[in-house]
């Protein structure tokens, strides 16, 4: 178990970690969520040792590993920007770091082939890295932290520089592989949908804060702040202010009434997010809301359609199946079902009073 408590971490007055308190539990996938600058890489270099805190307190399995020499932990680490031995076969670097801890031949032999056999890199193991693609050689570094007997395996958005067909392989696989390692693994990346497909506990970062940390489809279905929703949305999550006024909710500019359930919320303001994924040009059912507005742009992109609209001076977009090519300043109705609408109190807080929101 990695046990981090209250740890902030600055650079040059600037806090690169601020206040973070995690516990990692083995045999689990953690998933560090964030955007860029939202303190991912950070954190794993403190959990790594490469770095220590300004303070607070980070302990494995009950002991305190700040100031412990990388050296000296058993850690696997993997960037986006992979590292080979460019003088070895891919095998002996896939076999490295079990050949200095002086496992038998045998063993190194089974597990190296074990994991070229995920990664297909079965027909590459007597190759050279500079002989091979960039992909093929990200899937060497992981490879060889796959392969090592590590407490700890940190992975830095790994998969960033993969085809998509082995990317989407890996995603599925990699869950059961960690789970019948029984490492503590933390898995940085991103990208919502990768989270959401990885499973696991994912812990969202927002500017070097943790924001929220848990079970990732139900931080994805109910998340606790405002922050979270935004860290699991891509394209950006919708917003706008509201009202309640005497059980009704008011678009907060314009006093325009939605038609959502207020009944028990207290009257006061209010945020609404919708995700640009549950939006719909046909409504679903009866009691769906309905939102109109005016297409600014419409992109295209293979089987989908972006579609940015005017919401009451907000920049809406709604991310549509198949092509949709929408003129601009075309007039435009938009459909979401109540439970797919996500409420926020004037504290950015979630509220789950309004029609099971957020599943």
């Amino acid at each position: 178990m990695l046990e981090l408590r209250n740890v902030t971490r600055k650079v040059s007055g600037e806090t690169y970690v601020d206040d973070i308190s995690l516990t990692l539990q083995r045999g689990e996938l953690n998933i560090l969520l964030g955007p860029n600058l939202a303190g991912k890489t950070s954190l794993m270099r403190l959990m790594a040792g490469l770095d220590k805190p300004d303070s607070g307190s980070i302990d494995f399995d009950g002991t305190s590993v700040i100031g412990v020499p990388v050296q000296r932990r058993k850690i696997a680490m993997v960037y986006q920007q992979f590292i080979n031995y460019p003088t070895l076969t891919v095998y002996d670097n896939i076999a490295s770091p079990m050949t200095v801890i002086g496992r038998s031949k045998a063993d190194i032999k089974r597990r190296v082939n074990e994991v070229a056999e995920l990664l297909d890199l079965k027909d590459f193991l007597g190759r050279t890295p500079d002989t091979l693609s960039g992909g093929q050689q990200q899937r060497v570094a992981l490879a060889r932290a796959l392969a090592k007997d590590a407490d700890l395996v940190l992975l830095d958005e790994p998969l960033a520089n993969l085809d998509f067909k082995l990317r989407e392989e890996l995603r599925a696989e990699l869950p059961e592989l960690f789970a019948e390692m029984g490492s503590v693994f933390v898995y940085a990346t991103s990208e919502p949908t990768e989270a959401l497909i990885l499973g696991g506990n994912t812990a969202c970062l927002h500017e070097g804060r943790l924001v929220q940390f848990g079970a990732t489809l139900d931080s994805y279905r109910q998340p606790a702040v405002l922050q979270t929703a935004k860290i699991f949305s891509d394209p950006p999550l919708n917003t706008i202010d509201l009202q309640c006024i005497n059980g009704k909710f008011h678009l907060a500019d314009s006093g325009q009434v939605l038609p959502l359930s207020a009944a028990s919320n207290p009257d006061g303001n209010y945020t609404l997010g919708i995700r640009p994924h549950h939006l719909t040009m046909r409504a679903q059912q009866s009691s769906d809301i309905e939102l109109s507005g005016k297409v600014s742009v419409t992109e295209l992109s293979g089987s989908e359609s972006y579609v940015h609209f005017d919401f009451f001076d907000e920049d809406w977009v709604a991310l549509l199946h198949g092509i949709n090519d929408l003129a601009g300043q075309q007039p435009v109705n938009f459909f979401v079902q109540q439970q797919h609408a996500l409420l926020f109190d004037a504290q950015n807080r979630f509220v789950s009073s309004i029609a099971g929101a957020g599943r």
